[in-house]
């Protein structure tokens, strides 16, 4: 096959979005040429890829913020990629054979018409889901007042009829592709799944203890992990719930070893969003009224977020360690480590989720929530082809889960953990991830250009000149 050149479109490579990172190193040692354009690139607080020079990343830093008084954050997520595909369409931005856009598909038509290249859409979850409601038992809980609805109603059109317009529409797993279908009845394609994929080689064991960040974070005391943003929806409360009943629980039955056993929820941070610091106060109060001592920690290698509530360690040895925005290195050193006993997953319908697939890649027995993506990931029954637990969001019944995977024999846990290697490398590594991307970029881009009737085309370059003439006109205001 021969190389492609693929742009790759992505609003904020603020460190939440692995996914985007390993697919274009992917490509990349496939010998395509990545380039990957962004709204939002912030070296303190990114992936280690994208700052080093690995990969070619243009920050196209657009004049509008990304919500007013914490509002308007869709509106202004369109007028941020209508910037950014002003700049992609100026006869100096480099020329590419397809285009691979993920999460927002606003972009996707204009491109299309305008550049007339082929466009790839990879679907993480339907927006107007996200911000509509909330997914219990298969069914969407709707949420919010008549204005907001009203307020929705165009935002959530304008997103499905520019999702339309892509050639080829992937989605990050099963759940997500019959989710999508189902709530965008006038799209006929049914979207392919591919699932995320890990670089395997960056979860190899790493205890450099002369790296500071490791040595800060490097224990021998019986450790649970949690790896997920801190966003009240990724419900790292459960995690904290159900690791404060398991203490109780071993040490009513004696178990000395687990009385110094400590919890490390670790994720990225942003300062900017207030979900994010009120997620992380209310963390905080659920550690207090368990009686849990708790710590603060961040790399000394990265800027520390310049928003922190008030914290006291009241120990030197602290229940629960709250890691903000971990460095490769720690994540690899926590999940490597002997002293790692299981990786807690705690979102409920996650539309994927990669933090199982990195704790089985590295070993780690894993427990997540019986919904979404997770139960495309991990096996859960019978016993002998187990990769980890599937429980309910139930503090009482994950405290029971955690207590039969601390209680697994040497043998059971090493060939648990040889079956979930091998479950992560052949369906969830970065090369099957590629390998898939590829396909779907080739099949795109060998459509050839895309033929744009004369009206369509001008009353298009009209549109796109009228919004580039009202962002000039805000950014004057500004």
């Amino acid at each position: 096959m021969p190389p492609l050149r693929i742009a790759f479109i992505h609003p904020d490579l603020g460190g939440a979005e692995r996914l985007v990172v390993d697919a274009a190193l992917g490509l990349q040692k496939l010998g395509h040429s990545i380039d990957i354009y962004t709204s939002h690139h912030d070296p303190n607080h990114c992936f280690d890829e994208t700052r080093d020079g690995t990969l070619k990343v243009h920050n196209i830093s657009p004049p509008f913020p990304r919500s007013i008084k914490g509002k308007f954050h869709i509106l202004l997520a369109h007028a941020r990629q209508l910037h950014l595909t002003r700049y992609l369409l100026q006869s100096t931005t480099p020329k590419y054979d397809v285009y691979f856009v993920d999460q927002l598909s606003t972009c996707v038509p204009i491109l299309r018409m305008l550049a007339h290249r082929r466009v790839v859409f990879y679907c993480h979850f339907p927006d107007k889901l996200l911000a509509n409601g909330e997914f219990v038992e298969g069914k969407m809980k709707k949420r919010g007042g008549l204005l907001k609805r009203a307020y929705r109603l165009p935002m959530d059109w304008l997103e499905e009829i520019t999702t339309r317009n892509a050639d080829i529409i992937l989605a990050n797993s099963k759940f997500t592709s019959g989710v999508f279908k189902a709530y965008f009845p006038s799209i006929s394609q049914q979207p392919r799944v591919v699932y995320p994929g890990i670089n395997l080689s960056a979860y190899e064991p790493h205890e450099n203890l002369e790296d500071p960040d490791i040595a800060q974070i490097t224990s021998d005391r019986p450790t649970f992990l949690s790896l997920n943003r801190f966003e009240k929806k990724k419900n790292a409360a459960l995690a904290i719930e159900s690791f404060a009943l398991l203490k109780k629980q071993l040490a009513n039955e004696g178990r000395a070893d687990f009385k110094v056993s400590r919890l490390v929820i670790a994720g990225g941070y942003d300062p900017r969003l207030e979900d994010n610091m009120m997620t992380l106060v209310s963390l905080i109060d659920r550690a207090k009224s368990n009686s849990l001592t708790y710590t603060l920690v961040t790399p000394t290698t990265v800027s520390s977020p310049t928003t922190l509530p008030p914290f006291n360690t009241t120990t030197d040895r602290p229940d629960v360690t709250f890691l903000l925005n971990f460095t490769t290195g720690q994540r690899s050193a926590l999940l490597s480590a002997p002293s790692t006993r299981a990786l807690l997953y705690t979102p409920m319908n996650e539309h994927f989720g990669i933090g199982p697939v990195e704790g089985m890649a590295c070993g780690v027995p894993v427990l997540a929530c019986s919904s979404g993506g997770p139960t495309e990931s991990v096996v859960d029954a019978p016993a002998e082809l187990r990769t980890g637990w599937l429980r309910p969001p139930d503090p009482e019944v994950w405290a029971t889960a955690l207590g039969e995977i601390v209680g697994l024999a040497e043998g059971e846990r090493v060939a648990l953990g040889e079956r979930a290697r091998r479950r992560a490398r052949e369906h969830f590594g970065m090369e099957a991830m590629a390998e898939a991307l590829e396909s779907a970029l080739a099949e795109a881009a060998a459509m050839g250009p895309v033929p744009i009737p004369q009206v369509v085309y001008y009353a298009s370059f009209l549109l796109v000149m009228f919004v580039a003439y009202l962002l000039a006109q805000v950014y004057q205001w500004q």
